[in-house]
């Protein structure tokens, strides 16, 4: 089963091993960052970057292979393999590469965090 955003963003799974977290039928994000990549997966399928059937699959290799071997000491955490999907789904379609997404990802590893949420930062929040 899916259901659709709206008429022009991408069918998202209800049930399933690629179903979002959700919670009275919304989607539940825990953390910030979580429904940025999830609004970056569908803004680039919108734009027609890339086919959803080839996300989700993607999507669902990322979670059977965490399944079938969890790292240790790793949280379970859907919008990881979320991101992780998209990442895949970039490079194969050579948007990114994999160098670029590790040196992107390294780069905002290392900010501190709320960075982006201090008072004053200047960028339109109405403070």
């Amino acid at each position: 089963m899916t259901a659709r955003l709206d008429d022009r963003t991408a069918p998202l799974e209800v049930e399933g091993p690629g179903a979002p977290p959700r919670s009275n039928g919304e989607l539940v994000f825990a953390e910030p960052w979580e429904s940025r990549a999830f609004g970056m997966a569908v803004t680039l399928y919108d734009a027609g970057v890339f086919r959803w059937p080839d996300f989700q699959a993607a999507l669902i290799a990322r979670i059977a292979a965490w399944e079938a071997a969890p790292p240790a000491g790793s949280c379970w955490s859907y919008y990881q393999h979320w991101l992780g999907a998209l990442e895949d789904v970039l490079a194969v379609r050579g948007i990114v590469t994999v160098e670029e997404i590790g040196d992107r990802a390294g780069t905002l590893a290392h900010r501190p965090a709320g960075h982006d949420h201090r008072d004053g930062h200047g960028h339109g929040h109405g403070h």
